[in-house]
């Protein structure tokens, strides 16, 4: 894993905010965790918008029984 040193103005509040929620020991570490957090939940989000845009379609004939038949082969 690459590590970029970055140096960015935030206000003191939202650093406080984040370190309380994140429990991290750091601010570095509260950062990275409210990141990573942030961004899975873009991914979510983005994935749901692609599942409305085009829903998922199921085989014709296919139910949730069949599926667990084949799961428990």
């Amino acid at each position: 894993m690459y590590r970029m040193k970055v140096t960015a103005l935030l206000d003191d509040k939202l650093i406080r905010e984040v370190q309380s929620f994140s429990k991290g020991k750091t601010i570095t570490e509260s950062l990275q965790i409210a990141l990573s957090e942030w961004l899975k939940q873009k991914k979510i989000e983005k994935t749901i918008l692609e599942i409305e845009r085009e829903p998922l379609e199921f085989q014709p004939g296919f139910t949730a029984e069949k599926a667990r038949e084949l799961s428990r082969t």
